[in-house]
Formats: C-alpha cells, structure tokens, sequence
C-alpha cells in the first residue's frame, strides 16, 4: 500500500509518500519512504498563492508517485481563530488535490499519530523525527514538518495493517 500523507500549514506544509513493502513468502513487513519534503511559502506570498501552491506541489507529487489513499492530520485545537482559518485552508487546499485525483482521504488526530509511532501521545517533534528516520531506515533526520508527515503515513499504514488502536480514531473523509 502507498500512502501519501500530509501534515498542513501555510508556509510549511510537510509531505511524505510512504509505503509498505511485503517481501515474498510473506516475511515481516518493511516500510519505506518514497518521497518526503516541506513545501515552503514565502511571507511576502499571499494566502491565495500560498494555497495555490499547495495544491500544485501535491498534485504533481501524486502524478508522480500514484499512492493508493491520503492521510492528513487532523484538525487541533489552537488558541487564535486566525490560525485556525489559515490551517484550515491549507488542510483544504491539500485535500482538494487529493479529492481531484480520487484518493480516499483519511484523517488522524496528531495524538494518535505520535501513540503509534513512538508510543505516547505527548511525544514531542524531536522524537517523531527520530522514529520516523528509525522506522524507515533513513539516513538524515528529516525535517520537522516532513517527519511529521512521515509519522501520519506510518500511521495509517500500522492502522491499516493490525486494525487495532488506530483503526477507531481515524476519519475517513
């Protein structure tokens, strides 16, 4: 299974094609990463093109890599509307590229994501990248926002795979 997966913001949005590999004879799965990265906007960039933007990048991604579904992570609560508006439109200008070429869109509450990937909800942004490089077998840590998305597609993938603790705190969109 091919996962791309998002984490969304404005001016950093992390993404990641991640996927499972089965070797044959049915030995223990591995999981690698494809593509990973941090679409950077400009400040002087207006939201509109920032959005624009977003789109494009993550359209293009799928045309090249063809995952099967989208995991995105779930909305959270902020303290500003103003920053949730702007995640929000980010969050939808991801989606919107995924709807646009059929990917079934799944969402994880970024609790969740951290629970499974490093085994506690409170884990912070350094111990995500450190699993997310672990797990994949990276070789630099990746970015802060592309770990995170990274940790999203792993996910949903150890979700799909056991259907166990994820399997009921995921929406499928």
């Amino acid at each position: 299974m091919r996962v791309l997966s998002v984490d969304p913001a404005l001016r950093n949005t992390g993404f990641a094609v991640v996927e499972k590999v089965t070797p044959p004879g049915r030995g223990r799965p591995t999981y690698r990463a494809l593509a990973y990265d941090v679409i950077k906007n400009r400040r002087e960039l207006r939201q509109s093109s920032c959005l624009v933007n977003i789109r494009a990048v993550l359209a293009e991604v799928i045309r090249q890599y063809q995952p099967e579904v989208c995991a995105v992570e779930g909305v959270i609560f902020v303290q500003s509307y103003k920053t949730a508006i702007t995640m929000g439109a980010a969050r939808g200008a991801a989606l919107l590229a995924a709807a646009e070429h059929g990917l079934e869109i799944y969402e994880y509450a970024p609790k969740r994501v951290k629970q499974a990937i490093v085994g506690r909800g409170a884990a912070d942004k350094q111990q995500v990248a450190f699993m997310a490089r672990s797990l994949l077998n990276l070789t630099e840590t990746p970015p802060a926002d592309a770990a995170d998305a990274l940790a999203i597609g792993l996910a949903h993938l150890f979700a799909a795979e056991t259907r166990g603790p994820l399997s009921d705190s995921h929406t499928s969109i």
